[in-house]
């Protein structure tokens, strides 16, 4: 069913060694190669359109989804659907994400458009990985879009990491938070030669006492490109701090964008920034220690992006 380059991606987007434990769902090329609900959570797939949905019980603990999707097919371009329903109370980590391994000289792409609908009290930790790999000429592209609403109380931890080899991507996330609602986005991004990566945030907390904090971390090297938006809204007393540090290697660009509006009297939001090159002092002191540049310079990176 899984050949060792699927098994490889697998790895690279899901730390998966094979076919995971309780629900989840495997695509591969635009088809399901592998699917398993249980009691607790519940895959059921689309019927109008490409996609599942999924739903997760009122009060379920401790349990994980796995929806990873793999492309290796060179020239195919897959676009899917994914609705998360969790239930009042419950407590889960999804994890998703999707590796393209591209040997054409045709692009392969894919766009999967999330939606997340968390009940009262609900918390989820999701975790989107991506990678493109292959010798190929054609491009590995991205275009992911996540959609999200909390209500009271709810909370949801987004992590995602682009690895690398990925020609082009357009990240877009918004999101609306009740009352009491926190989101936190933890991003991480790596580009090099001629790759485009652009991140777009939208976040309106409605709700009293509201929160939410996006932190993105970025390398960009070669002749890459990325640019980083954020849109924050508070219409309620409430906090949102958004963070992004970029380093620079070689020729390449970050561009950071911000949107703050403060349409309550008791709204309070922030943005920082910082982008600039890896201070000589650092590399320095790595090499005094037996590494060479090129060494000192992966060493500060892998720190930046964990």
């Amino acid at each position: 069913m899984m050949n060792d380059t699927d098994k490889k991606l697998l790895e690279q987007i899901a730390e998966l060694h094979g076919v995971p434990n309780g629900s989840y769902n495997i695509r591969k090329n635009g088809e399901s190669i592998a699917r398993n609900s249980t009691a607790d959570i519940e895959i059921i797939p689309k019927k109008d359109k490409n996609g599942i949905d999924i739903f997760v019980k009122p009060g379920v603990k401790n349990k994980s989804v796995h929806i990873p999707v793999l492309l290796t097919d060179g020239g195919f371009k897959d676009l899917v659907y994914n609705d998360f329903y969790v239930g009042k109370d419950a407590d889960v980590i999804i994890v998703a994400g999707c590796g393209i391994h591209n040997g054409s000289s045709s692009d392969s792409a894919h766009d999967g458009i999330h939606s997340f609908h968390l009940e009262e009290n609900a918390k989820v930790k999701y975790v989107e990985r991506h990678v493109g790999t292959g010798e190929g000429s054609g491009g590995k592209i991205f275009n992911p879009v996540t959609k999200i609403r909390l209500k009271k109380n709810a909370f949801m931890l987004m992590e995602t990491t682009q690895f690398g080899g990925v020609t082009n991507t357009v990240r877009k996330t918004s999101a609306t938070l009740g009352e009491g609602a926190k989101l936190s986005v933890k991003e991480k991004l790596l580009t090099d030669n001629s790759e485009r990566a652009m991140s777009v945030f939208s976040v309106k907390l409605s709700g009293k006492d509201s929160s939410a904090e996006i932190v993105s971390r970025s390398v960009a090297r070669g002749n890459s490109f990325q640019h980083f938006k954020s849109a924050l809204v508070g219409k309620n007393k409430c906090f949102g701090h958004v963070e992004c540090d970029g380093i620079l290697i070689g020729n390449a660009r970050i561009s950071s964008t911000p949107e703050i509006d403060a349409a309550h009297k008791d709204a309070s939001l922030v943005h920082e920034a910082a982008i600039g090159k890896i201070a000589s002092e650092q590399l320095l002191k790595l090499m005094t220690l037996g590494l060479d540049e090129k060494e000192a310079e992966d060493t500060i990176i892998q720190g930046f992006l964990e």
